[in-house]
């Protein structure tokens, strides 16, 4: 296999690929997942949040990407809302209301899950300026080990949903040869003042704040691993001086979702994803005899 420099992919794909490609594997239906890029300006321009994943995770372990995950079926509970409507949200996710409803909610409960920052306020016009401390840590907990639901925790803290705060920036979803797939939404928002970002996730050892520009540049020298949506959507940020400006980019935004392409070519596995070259990779067929028996 001969993936770009950063570029990573589990070994298992060329046998799975090929077993899809035969009829002997059958594609499972993705999980709706939202994920978000925390931004904040600097003198430079923006930086974004990111996260290494373990590396003893069974999968991408040592990889960099952002907070979030897959949408739990309590994110469609009522909660109280700002910002664009639910309607305004299904347009622009082309999905029905209940959905978008539980894509923002995941991409904001996983943030502060994950991250400890909080997309939500006392009012429709204020965001909280803090969520330090024991209490809002027993929050947190319980929203990761799901004792609690994530409208239960805002109704009691009498929080408003600030969904203005998003904006949605990209979707892809994950090839149909992997056991777990996830249709995902990317959202970019900045950090609400006052907050600052930790690493809560239990999946991660390190979390970073760094330049779009510089975590890409990591990437093609080989130092910093991440998955094809990552990589792309940290390219798609460089160039914006502000935060301010990547927001106001996110409404222009195309979510035609991103679903890698396969083909077999002489016993070559040849990957391609719509609309980024650059992540096309050809895998030797050194082992094409030995997942060719049928």
């Amino acid at each position: 296999m001969s993936p770009k420099i950063g570029q990573w992919y589990p070994p298992e794909w060329p046998d799975r690929i090929r077993a899809l490609a035969r009829g002997d594997l059958t594609a499972v239906t993705p999980r709706h997942a939202s994920t978000v890029l925390l931004l904040r300006d600097t003198a430079s321009g923006p930086d974004v949040h990111m996260l290494r994943r373990r590396a003893s995770m069974a999968f991408a372990g040592g990889v960099y990407a952002y907070p979030g995950g897959g949408v739990d079926a309590r994110d469609q509970r009522p909660v109280a809302w700002a910002g664009p409507s639910r309607a305004q949200w299904a347009r622009r996710l082309g999905v029905d209301e209940a959905l978008a409803q539980a894509i923002v909610c995941a991409a904001v409960r996983e943030t502060f899950e994950e991250a400890g920052v909080l997309l939500a306020g006392p009012t429709a016009d204020t965001v909280v300026d803090d969520t330090t401390g024991d209490d809002w840590e027993a929050d947190r907990a319980a929203l990761v080990d799901r004792e609690s639901a994530f409208a239960d925790f805002l109704d009691r803290r009498g929080l408003v949903l600030r969904s203005d705060l998003l904006g949605a920036w990209a979707r892809w979803i994950t090839p149909e040869f992997e056991p777990r797939r996830y249709d995902t939404w990317f959202f970019v928002a900045a950090l609400p003042e006052g907050q600052r970002t930790r690493n809560a996730s239990t999946e991660a050892d390190r979390t970073v704040w760094i330049a779009p520009g510089e975590a890409a540049r990591g990437y093609d020298a080989g130092e910093l691993q991440m998955m094809p949506p990552t990589i792309a959507t940290l390219r798609a940020l460089t160039g914006y001086g502000s935060v301010a400006r990547v927001l106001e980019a996110a409404d222009g935004r195309d979510l035609t979702p991103v679903l890698v392409r396969t083909e077999l070519r002489d016993g070559e596995i040849v990957l391609s994803w719509p609309g980024h070259e650059e992540f096309t990779t050809r895998m030797a067929p050194a082992s094409e005899a030995e997942g060719s028996a049928g």
